[in-house]
């Protein structure tokens, strides 16, 4: 594996005999024990969806300013909808993007009882001049719900566990999918397209618009570009797979640099997490592998949570201060 460069790993190999199934599962075992990314091949991914999902994303951010702020997510308390150039931000400070968030379509919890982090729930925001996106999204979340469940199959039987240990305390699966746009900028100097971080759950497959770069992964205290790879993937694992193994996974940060104008990119990722009320209990590694376990990693700003919807949560009101601001205001008190 070059110092330089993300594994690569070919997802078609679980597919091709004991042999070449356990070779796949040790090689995705020491990927994200020393690195936490990689980029995935063998998918089964078509070209032809990709290309829709590419032509898709265009036609959005192509569309008038007002077509879009009619799904603006300030207008949904579940975080859903359209985020302006600016809206998001990371470690407190402004993200230079704009992009649609969508997660499980489902109607909202109303139960005032009901935990916090149930301001998650609820339907997502459709542009009415483009009907075509929504069954688009939904095709490509659930092709990717089942390359993101066959991989937690293969990282269970190389932990030592069964091959259905995510499965059976995964629950409904609380998936996010996010269209992104990166504006090119005109500074002298690189810009903040997201700054550095690590994602709040289990497993990211980020698709990378052909041909474009801007994504930088850490490793060893040095940023290493990550630019786009043809019919592959590039796959992370979060705060979640960490914290379930004890550290023995690594949960890595990463950051995307804005291009130069006038150039722009799109990136679709897409995050498979348990659902809100799961909490993944800590694999019992072998002896081999838990010798080698370097434990969670404990930042004070950013504690890690065993359960899911306090995690998911956390992040988006860090994220949305103006969406929290208009519909939770009573839990950004809280957590003063």
């Amino acid at each position: 594996m070059s110092e330089n460069t993300l594994p690569v790993l070919d997802l078609s190999l679980l597919d091709q005999g004991p042999e070449e199934a356990e070779r796949f599962r040790s090689d995705l075992r020491r990927a994200t024990h020393e690195v936490g990314f990689f980029y995935l091949t063998g998918t089964g991914v078509s070209p032809e969806l990709e290309t829709r999902l590419h032509r898709a994303a265009r036609e959005f951010f192509d569309l008038p300013e007002e077509a879009k702020l009619e799904i603006e997510n300030v207008k949904s308390p579940h975080f859903r909808g359209y985020t302006r150039v600016g809206g998001e931000r990371t470690q407190g400070k402004v993200d230079w993007r704009e992009q649609i968030d969508v997660g499980p379509e489902r109607p909202p919890i109303t139960d005032p009882d009901a935990p916090a982090y149930a301001a998650l729930v609820g339907p997502n925001l459709w542009p009415s001049a483009q009907p075509s996106l929504r069954p688009l999204l939904e095709e490509w979340t659930e092709i990717l719900s089942g390359v993101a469940r066959k991989l937690l199959r293969a990282w269970a039987e190389s932990l030592g566990a069964e091959s259905t240990y995510f499965d059976d305390h995964f629950g409904e699966a609380q998936t996010l999918l996010k269209i992104v746009r990166y504006p090119g900028s005109h500074e002298p100097e690189p810009q903040q397209g997201v700054g550095a971080h690590k994602d709040a759950g289990v497993v990211t497959l980020l698709w990378v618009e052909p041909g474009k770069g801007g994504l930088q992964v850490e490793r060893d205290g040095e940023w290493i570009d990550a630019p786009a790879v043809p019919g592959a993937f590039v796959v992370n694992i979060g705060e979640l797979l960490e914290h379930a193994t004890d550290g023995f996974l690594t949960a890595t940060n990463h950051r995307v640099v804005s291009p130069r104008a006038p150039e722009d990119r799109i990136s679709v990722p897409f995050f498979f997490n348990p659902s809100l009320d799961a909490e993944l209990p800590r694999l019992q590694l072998p002896p081999e592998l838990a010798a080698l376990s370097r434990g969670v990693a404990k930042d004070p700003r950013n504690p890690i949570h065993g359960l899911h919807g306090e995690n998911a949560l956390k992040s988006r009101l860090r994220a949305h201060p103006d969406v929290a601001e208009i519909w939770h205001s009573d839990l950004l008190l809280a957590r003063a």
